[in-house]
């Protein structure tokens, strides 16, 4: 089970104690997430306390990795700056140095922030993906690479090797209606 960030509305920390609960509770054998522009206590609150709260049945990922049956999992919470949410990063080379951590190996990448122009805009018309992302996606070639900063994105598709998943199961008005994606590696 992979969660691309936005585990809470405001980033509250009773917020994120219940996805927590919640996700602790999901009959997967792996539970992978990232945290999101909305998860400000991720971002604000201590890394000790943070794991403290994490269950022994969940990883959490924040621009590291892990390995699960020779599997390469990178996760990172940032996206591009947008309203001054968390885990914002301006374009170049401030976010350059999140996307450079991202190592070669990656088979599944997951990003809150979408990479430029794959279901990255929002409704106004706005292309909010990153650029320098999407270099980096095509230098490492990852199998999967998801991300859902940007409801109004929900999608899948396959490009140059590498499926892209928008997988934010709301909508731009926070409504609840996309389905989970479902992938079989």
């Amino acid at each position: 089970m992979i969660h691309a960030g936005d585990v809470s509305g405001r980033g509250m920390e009773s917020q994120v104690l219940d996805f927590l609960e919640w996700y602790d509770k999901l009959q997967f054998k792996h539970k992978i997430f990232i945290a999101g522009n909305h998860d400000f206590y991720f971002e604000q609150e201590k890394a000790e306390k943070i794991q403290q709260c994490i269950p022994s049945s969940t990883t959490y990922l924040n621009d590291s990795g892990t390995s699960i049956n020779g599997i390469n999992i990178w996760g990172s919470p940032v996206s591009t700056w947008f309203y001054d949410w968390a885990f914002n990063s301006h374009k170049g080379e401030e976010i350059k140095k999140h996307w450079d951590k991202i190592p070669l190996n990656t088979d599944i990448l997951i990003t809150h922030g979408p990479p430029f122009g794959i279901f990255d805009k929002t409704h106004s018309g706005v292309h909010a993906g990153c650029e320098v992302l999407l270099e980096k996606v095509k230098e490492i070639k990852p199998k999967y690479h998801i991300f859902g900063h940007i409801h109004e994105g929900y999608g899948i598709t396959e490009l140059d090797g590498t499926t892209f998943i928008n997988a934010s199961v709301l909508t731009a008005d926070y409504r609840l209606v996309n389905a989970p994606i479902i992938i079989d590696l």
